[in-house]
């Protein structure tokens, strides 16, 4: 786990048993996240401080008991709403893996995703803390059972469909004409003015038309492109001084600066994790099926009343040290 003499530690890794997710825990003090996407959706369970997070237009805060929920996609900061900083718990599932748990659980009708970025429920909060739990424990039917109750939960409380970005402008089609462009020549971009004359308009319709269509000016986005690319060529064994080169990086410090302000961790860090691969000795521990039945009945419960504390195998909630 990545730590500072500040007292921050972060650790953002995958298990196997759950395809398609991320997984984090941290405790962040002055940890500040810049501007950035994901892929993913992320279902972040707040266990003690505050976060404050730019969503929208306007600063959300997310204390303990809360969830910071944020739609693929969805440009988005990060930093400390209190001096303490704040520690939380976060799985980050892929718009694939949500769309077929609300088809197959909600009455949801197209893309799903989350309508508020901030909720009060600790129930939930601790079911996401118990997912991490069982992952590191390489408990595998846990872990698959609690996330999809987890996001079953979150859907039915919070659930709708995702606002479909609107392309029809002159000035969607030129951000979306410049969006190819910068994906094609991510490690060798061209200026502002050099983008905007290749596409026919000016360098401050074209900043203009690409911050509404995808909410980061030219430059940013293509910093947290950049990050994207440089994550898949880590997880494919790429070192983080040859992946910060092929992106366009000047060099690995270039890119540790701004890989941890978006993903969390140093790329160093994060590659390790993702070569950890579990002990396939280590028993498989199930919990009972009277457990697993508890736990879906609370999904489509009331919620209010309830203990913050769900029914556990021995995976401690929210509280747990990450």
């Amino acid at each position: 786990m990545a730590s500072s003499g500040s007292g921050e530690r972060a650790r953002h890794w995958q298990y196997p048993q759950l395809p398609g997710v991320d997984l984090l825990r941290a405790r962040y003090v002055r940890k500040t996240f810049v501007r950035h996407t994901h892929e993913h959706f992320v279902i972040a369970a707040i266990a003690d401080g505050v976060e404050i997070f730019q969503h929208s237009g306007s600063d959300q805060h997310a204390g303990a008991g809360t969830l910071a929920l944020v739609n693929p996609d969805t440009p988005h900061t990060g930093r400390a709403g209190v001096p303490e900083g704040w520690r939380y718990g976060a799985v980050y599932p892929s718009p694939g893996l949500v769309a077929e748990i609300a088809a197959e659980t909600t009455s949801l009708r197209g893309a799903p995703g989350f309508v508020s970025p901030v909720l009060d429920d600790p129930y939930a909060v601790g079911l996401v803390h118990q997912v991490l739990r069982a992952a590191e424990e390489g408990n595998a039917l846990a872990a698959d059972t609690l996330l999809r109750v987890a996001v079953t939960r979150l859907l039915r409380l919070n659930g709708g469909p995702l606002p479909q970005r609107e392309t029809r402008s002159a000035g969607a089609r030129i951000a979306a004409r410049a969006r190819g462009v910068l994906e094609e020549r991510l490690a060798d971009p061209p200026t502002l003015e050099r983008l905007a004359a290749d596409l026919g308009t000016s360098p401050f319709a074209l900043l203009r038309a690409f911050r509404d269509a995808y909410g980061l000016p030219p430059h940013a986005w293509l910093t947290d492109a950049r990050v994207r690319r440089a994550r898949r060529l880590l997880d494919a064994g790429t070192t983080p001084a040859e992946a910060a080169v092929t992106v366009g990086f000047t060099d690995q410090p270039h890119l540790n600066r701004h890989f941890a302000r978006i993903v969390g961790v140093p790329p160093g860090a994060y590659q390790r994790e993702r070569k950890n691969v579990q002990d396939p000795t280590v028993p498989l521990l199930v919990p009972s099926w009277s457990w697993q039945t508890r736990q879906l009945s609370r999904t489509y419960g009331p919620t209010t009343g309830e203990s913050p504390t769900p029914p556990s195998y021995g995976t401690p909630s929210g509280s747990a040290s990450p």
